[in-house]
């Protein structure tokens, strides 16, 4: 036995060194493979692929997008020009206006992203710092298990509703098996009343026309329907009970069961039976659109 996982979530880890603080959010939503997106100042290569091989670990679908922010220490505020990233943009923008530039362009370009940094030590020399690499490496692993967390609480939603569905289903498909008892008695009535309106002159002979109504009352035999739907509603509750990853095989049993409610409905031959078929369908409707939902 074991547990249904959501897809959707959302976790928040935070902490102080001395160096700063730091917070890492993970938010997760539905997917149809495993999509994870890591946000980290730039130098922190080695934490993103360290938290994608994690999630992998955690999860099988789902869209994942995993951010770390860092507040450097402002206890000990220094400044930090990095010289040959300004040097290389100014000689640039020299060669595409021709001409020296003015100090006032100068400093437009030390406001560009890692041209100028602050605080006690910067976030490059963090990037080189082995323990804090490996205290936020912790603190991202912690955030997906939180998130872990919160879509196990999701699935245990979704067991919930999914199982009430089945139930529903069930309960229709059952009204229509009582109904289709009766399914080759109507037809054959019907038939047999068209035959008198159109025949009026005795002339269709009458052996060949109990074996054409015969056979058209086979054509109208729902059981087999009925016995496949009961079969993947047996399907649905060991999936739902065998917990996940179980979101694409509910999916596409969900198409299974549309496609032998609308075999019914196309069968029918009485307007309760075409009732019980297109009350069964909106169901079916429901348990895909929440199927959608699993991991």
């Amino acid at each position: 036995m074991g547990e249904l996982s959501g897809m959707t979530g959302f976790a928040r880890v935070a902490g102080e060194a001395a160096w700063g603080s730091w917070a890492w959010e993970a938010k997760s939503v539905n997917g149809r493979s495993l999509d994870v997106r890591v946000n980290t100042p730039p130098g922190f290569d080695a934490i993103e692929r360290a938290v994608k091989a994690a999630a992998s670990k955690l999860f099988n679908r789902g869209s994942l997008q995993v951010s770390l922010r860092i507040d450097m220490s402002t206890g000990d505020e220094t400044v930090t020009v990095n010289t040959p990233l300004l040097t290389a943009l100014t000689d640039a923008a020299q060669a595409i206006h021709g001409s020296g530039l003015s100090g006032e362009a100068i400093a437009t370009l030390m406001t560009l992203k890692g041209v100028v940094e602050t605080g006690g030590s910067t976030l490059r020399d963090l990037a080189q710092d082995e323990e804090a690499i490996s205290l936020l490496t912790g603190a991202a692993e912690s955030a997906l298990g939180e998130l872990a967390v919160a879509r196990h609480a999701e699935g245990v939603s979704l067991t919930g509703i999914l199982t009430g569905l089945v139930g529903e289903m069930e309960g229709f498909a059952a009204a229509a098996a009582r109904l289709a008892d009766g399914q080759p008695a109507l037809l054959q009535a019907r038939l047999h009343k068209q035959l008198d309106e159109l025949d009026t002159g005795g002339r269709v002979d009458a052996d060949r026309a109990a074996v054409e109504i015969a056979l058209s009352a086979a054509k109208a035999d729902v059981r087999e329907e009925l016995d496949r739907l009961a079969a993947h509603f047996a399907g649905a509750r060991d999936l739902i009970a065998g917990g996940s990853p179980a979101g694409r095989k509910l999916d596409f049993l969900a198409q299974e069961l549309n496609r032998e409610a609308n075999t019914l409905c196309s069968k029918s031959v009485s307007l309760d039976l075409t009732n019980a078929g297109l009350g069964l369908k909106g169901v079916i409707d429901q348990f895909k659109e929440q199927a959608a939902n699993v991991e």
